[in-house]
């Protein structure tokens, strides 16, 4: 069974820092694409960063320069470091695979509190 679990969310103040983590099994973690996505009160789920088994990235423009994703193989997880964050970066953040079999998978929310 695929499992995502993402944790490292909390609340901060305008400036700060937090790490979100994705946990991933139930899969080869070595053959695959993991995402970063957001979703804020009333708002539509927004992509917000993404990295492939080949260590590629992808930001969203208003992440960039604040936020890194990276990822540790060993430990089948991959990381969103979030840095100078503001309160427009509060949301729910999810992360979400899709794997070389076509299927994709979300995991639970993790709750980002920004405070001005």
């Amino acid at each position: 069974e695929v499992q995502l679990q993402a944790s490292g969310g909390g609340l901060v103040q305008a400036g700060g820092s937090l790490r979100l983590s994705c946990t991933a099994s139930g899969f080869d973690f070595d053959d695959y694409a993991i995402a970063w996505f957001r979703q804020a009160p009333g708002k539509e789920r927004e992509g917000v960063s993404c990295i492939s088994s080949d260590g590629s990235t992808y930001y969203e423009h208003s992440v960039k320069g604040r936020f890194t994703v990276s990822s540790d193989n060993a430990k089948a997880t991959v990381y969103l470091q979030m840095n100078s964050l503001k309160p427009e970066d509060s949301a729910v953040y999810y992360c979400w695979a899709h794997l070389p079999s076509g299927v994709a998978y979300w995991g639970q929310g993790t709750l980002v509190t920004v405070s001005s």
